[in-house]
């Protein structure tokens, strides 16, 4: 299990000095967002502290929150990899394979809908699913409260952040929203390009995939959208003729959002393989392969899916320009890690 580091060795100080009771000041925080992001619409009830966030951060990275005590929400969730894992699909407790890919967490901020189904209306709701999967961390909010009321530094926390006296569901899943919320990632190359008139940051090559990636023969733009390159919608791709996970439709129980799926931000694209919600195509390459061929036929597939035309030279510069979509400051930064330990 991760130990706690310097922080938790701090509250373990503090607790000890103040008899048991920590002292803990909190105090409201803003999240820096690039000035060509829209504003942040918090919830009443979970305004950014620093507080807040450090225990949603600890918990994010504590393997207590699983069954077996070896997987945390940032398993399947790697920073380096702009908070996707690299696999198909993702492995929970005790090497169970789970069913889709891991999405990125970037921007989840300003996500209207969570899940690839959309199933989810809020980031504070949707720290259940995972937790109380079988194949993901295959647990229950009882049983991790009842594994943590006795973790005093934490608990402290949860009292000067929250004003409430136990790490109850409320803490912890506003704590853990509060920490995503700062994932924020808008600091790429096109974004020096396009929104602080930094011309030498694409290449000609770039440059081509662009004019591609917006034009009317490829309308990628059309549902890649706006200043996180998604329209938050749900699509049919015809990545199939049948869908072994009907995606919207589970939501819905509509046979005509069968084989939709929310249409995934293209930040940070070059880091986040394998694709698709099932994570069956391994390269980015691969993927506008399979746009130039048109998909496969699907009553539900989206009538903006049908051959392209692109040549291989089109296409290797469509690839150029997905990539400089990658945000190289975001995975790297020191406070979405793990704190250090000893």
């Amino acid at each position: 299990m991760m130990r706690r580091g310097r922080l938790m060795l701090a509250l373990a100080a503090c607790l000890v000095a103040c008899g048991g009771s920590a002292l803990l000041q909190d105090e409201a925080v803003g999240i820096k967002i690039p000035a060509h992001f829209p504003a942040i619409d918090f919830p009443e009830d979970n305004a950014p502290t620093r507080l807040r966030i450090e225990l949603g951060r600890r918990l994010f990275y504590d393997t207590r929150l699983s069954a077996d005590g070896n997987t945390s929400c940032g398993t399947c969730h790697v920073l380096s990899a702009a908070f996707t894992d690299g696999r198909r699909v993702s492995e929970g407790m005790q090497h169970h394979t789970g069913k889709r890919n891991a999405p990125t967490l970037a921007n989840l901020a300003w996500m209207p809908r969570f899940m690839m189904e959309g199933g989810v209306p809020t980031l504070e709701l949707q720290a259940l699913a995972p937790l109380h999967d079988t194949l993901e961390m295959g647990f229950n909010m009882m049983e991790v409260i009842e594994k943590l009321k006795h973790d005093e530094a934490l608990t402290a926390l949860a009292r000067a952040a929250y004003g409430r006296d136990t790490l109850d569901p409320f803490v912890i899943t506003r704590s853990l929203a509060a920490f995503q919320r700062t994932m924020v990632s808008g600091d790429s190359r096109y974004d020096r390009y396009a929104f602080e008139g930094k011309k030498d940051q694409l290449s000609e090559q770039e440059l081509r995939g662009l004019e591609l990636f917006i034009s009317e023969k490829t309308r990628c733009s059309e549902c890649h959208s706006g200043v996180f390159f998604t329209d938050f919608g749900f699509h049919n791709i015809g990545l199939y003729e049948a869908y072994a996970d009907r995606g919207r439709e589970r939501v819905t129980y509509d046979s005509l959002d069968m084989g939709k799926f929310k249409t995934p931000t293209l930040r940070n694209i070059g880091l986040t393989s394998p694709y698709m919600h099932d994570g069956s195509i391994a390269s980015l390459e691969e993927v506008v392969e399979f746009y130039n061929a048109g998909g496969r036929n699907h009553v539900n597939k989206d009538m903006r899916i049908h051959p392209l035309g692109l040549s291989a030279q089109e296409m290797e510069d469509l690839v150029a320009f997905l990539n400089a979509l990658t945000d190289w400051n975001f995975v790297q930064r020191t406070d979405l890690m793990p704190y250090e330990t000893e």
